[in-house]
């Protein structure tokens, strides 16, 4: 088939150059033209990846054939470009968060569906072969009943938004808040997708060292899903610029018949994976090296994507996925004012 003609939306954030390169394994998808209203951040860009480039994503959707849109706007923005690229019949990528507040995403959600088009958010996580390898067990009932979880992303210092030209990420009005907002929904998501299960109770605690921003630096929160499993999170924003990888991520689930713990490398060849179940072990997985955002996950996903729209069927994360994990975030968030 041809590939699809995506056009990108918004380039003042931190994944769309790393999305280029992701783009680029994929050969469903072809990346033609970019929009962004800064012109030194669209300049650079188009200068870079030889893109047709615009002030405007209004004026790029009007004059470019596409099949699909990838947006990276500052969250609260999100929703009007994506509801108004859904009505002109194009299909929606939309970087998570998706908006700066549930309500936002799920207007995406309904103009999606009475546009008949597809809307997905790249909770990539779900692609990870370690990742898969955990849900593959948790179903099997080789942990038991799982009664508790742990989930660790920190990630980086406040600064590197504004150096990658997203301060806006460091303004709850426009980000809708801070790292348990932008980082914390993927391990929010990825339990929901693990655990099959919904999250019923939240209540977090928020803490704010800085004093230059008004989101927090570091987020705790206690879910509690529909089985009666417990998610302990830790989101931060506070790693040091010499930690490996500029990431502490850290996974764990824990039944009455074993206990699975892994702590990712991120975009590492070599992964390995604690299971003790009747006897301890460690499975080590080769992962195949890929350019650009997250590795082999980020390219997983886009094959998924491109075979939904193609062929139909749901997409491999939804809209209403996204949005959920909003509600979960805004449950924290409402828990610690």
């Amino acid at each position: 088939m041809q590939p699809l003609r995506v056009g990108i939306v918004g380039l003042r954030h931190l994944h769309p150059r790393a999305y280029m390169a992701s783009f680029a394994s994929v050969s469903e998808f072809e990346v033609v033209a970019a929009a962004e209203n800064d012109p030194a951040v669209r300049e650079a860009f188009g200068r870079d990846f030889a893109v047709r480039c615009y002030g405007d994503w209004r004026e790029m959707i009007e004059h470019e054939t596409l099949q699909m849109a990838a947006i990276f706007l500052p969250h609260v923005e999100c929703p009007e470009a994506a509801i108004a690229c859904a009505r002109r019949g194009l299909h929606v990528m939309v970087e998570k968060p998706m908006a700066a507040s549930a309500a936002g995403a799920w207007s995406m959600v309904e103009a999606a569906r009475e546009a008949r088009v597809v809307l997905s958010t790249p909770y990539v996580w779900r692609f990870h072969p370690v990742v898969c390898a955990i849900r593959e067990s948790a179903r099997a009932g080789d942990l038991g009943t799982i009664v508790g979880c742990e989930g660790r992303c920190a990630a980086g210092r406040l600064h590197r938004y504004i150096e990658g030209h997203a301060a806006w990420m460091l303004d709850r009005r426009q980000s809708g808040g801070g790292p348990m907002y932008n980082l914390g929904v993927h391990w929010i998501d990825l339990y929901r997708w693990l655990l099959e299960d919904e999250v019923v109770d939240a209540v977090g605690r928020n803490v704010h060292v800085n004093r230059e921003f008004d989101v927090e630096d570091n987020s705790f929160a206690l879910l509690t899903f529909a089985r009666g499993t417990v998610l302990s999170l830790d989101i931060s924003y506070t790693v040091p610029d010499s930690y490996p990888a500029g990431r502490d991520l850290y996974l764990a689930l824990r039944g009455t018949r074993g206990v699975v713990q892994w702590s990712p490398s991120f975009e590492g060849t070599r992964e390995d994976l604690f299971v003790c179940t009747a006897e301890p072990r460690h499975v080590a997985f080769e992962i195949e090296p890929h350019p650009g955002y997250a590795g082999i996950m980020t390219v997983r996903y886009l094959h998924a994507l491109a075979r939904t729209i193609v062929d139909g069927g749901a997409p491999p994360v939804s809209g209403e996925d996204g949005a959920r994990a909003l509600e979960v975030v805004e449950k924290i968030y409402a828990s610690v004012l």
